[in-house]
């Protein structure tokens, strides 16, 4: 995982609507980049809609939502739009930004120990420095948390 004050990794992907979305381009205002596992699951669910119920405050803040996934642009397409998502979803389907983000780890469910996407997420500053990171979300509490580190910068 990064830390906080280095540099965050440039990466472009694909989002819902096919369209290439950069960091780099979006310089100059604070961007979460959060990593979840699957699209349409239970806690991936849970986490997007909180921050969709709270996409005001988002906006207030001056922040970019971007959600990664290794799911396919399709996959991510219906999965907006099932949930009414206002923010991107981009697709890493080749898990490399998921990766250099240190979002891909070992994991466990039911004592079965698996390789997979770490809930986690990053804040990157206008400047494109790492401001915040959180290792491990819990899907309910994930938009205050980083609404209140967004607020703080």
């Amino acid at each position: 995982m990064l830390e906080i004050g280095d540099e965050a990794p440039d990466f472009t992907l694909q989002d819902q609507d096919g369209q290439e979305v950069s960091l780099q381009a979006l310089r100059g205002a604070p961007v979460l980049v959060y990593f979840y596992p699957k699209d349409d699951t239970s806690g991936c669910t849970t986490q997007a809609c909180g921050i969709r119920d709270q996409w005001s405050e988002f906006e207030e803040a001056g922040a970019i939502v971007l959600g990664i996934s290794p799911d396919p642009v399709d996959s991510h397409r219906a999965f907006a739009n099932k949930h009414d998502l206002p923010h991107r979803l981009l697709a890493d389907t080749e898990k490399e930004v998921i990766g250099t983000y240190g979002a891909w780890g070992v994991k466990s469910m039911y004592g079965k120990e698996y390789e997979g996407v770490i809930r986690s997420s990053v804040l990157v500053d206008a400047d494109g420095k790492v401001a915040a990171v959180w290792p491990k979300i819990q899907p309910k509490k994930h938009a205050d948390a980083v609404l209140k580190a967004i607020r703080a910068l």
